[in-house]
């Protein structure tokens, strides 16, 4: 129970601090975390990549999406089920998207299942936190990209998007909590395994 709290607590500074960047702040951020993702082989290479559609001070995603895309990749996005587990289908442009559960945009091409993250090259996914250490990272607290990851093979690439400051020395952890290989901020890609 403690490490519920732990976690619950460290949730609201992250959103109290998130809640202070500015529109310009955001929109800088975005920019440094999409070109220097961009700039790795790896992300350049990937085929098929997961990522999610960003919401509120989010580290934005709608730009890295869209790069993805145009350079040939195949870019799949969440679909929340109502049991809180994680579809995906294809984002096939800006007019593909439509408001799903919570009003989160997603894709409205036809779901490809909660295993098809398996076959992606890369994973990219969002937290509030990422222990610089393990790389175990601390989400909003639904569970969904847990089980997701759950599903990715151990040498696919998975990246946590962050505002700087999010990268930090502990986060309270349970069992079920996975760790990503990267993080990406905006002052730069960090390697964690």
């Amino acid at each position: 129970m403690e490490g519920s709290v732990d976690k619950l607590n460290l949730r609201r500074e992250l959103n109290a601090a998130r809640s202070r960047l500015s529109p310009e702040q955001l929109r800088a951020n975005a920019v440094k975390v999409r070109e220097t993702l961009l700039e790795q082989p790896w992300v350049q290479m990937a085929g098929l990549v997961a990522c999610y559609w960003s919401t509120g001070s989010e580290p934005d995603t709608h730009g890295l999406v869209f790069a993805l895309w145009k350079h040939g990749a195949t870019v799949i996005l969440p679909v929340l089920r109502e049991d809180n587990d994680l579809d995906w289908a294809v984002y096939d442009g800006p007019g593909t998207l439509a408001p799903g559960r919570h009003g989160i945009m997603e894709p409205v091409d036809t779901r490809r299942g909660v295993e098809a993250i398996r076959t992606a090259a890369l994973v990219i996914v969002p937290a509030l936190a990422v222990d610089r250490r393990t790389g175990v990272r601390l989400g909003r607290g639904g569970g969904s990209y847990d089980r997701a990851l759950a599903r990715v093979g151990p040498n696919v690439p998975t990246v946590a998007l962050l505002h700087d400051g999010e990268l930090i020395d502990d986060v309270p952890h349970e069992p079920h909590d996975r760790h990503v290989r990267y993080v990406m901020t905006p002052s730069g890609l960090t390697s964690l395994m």
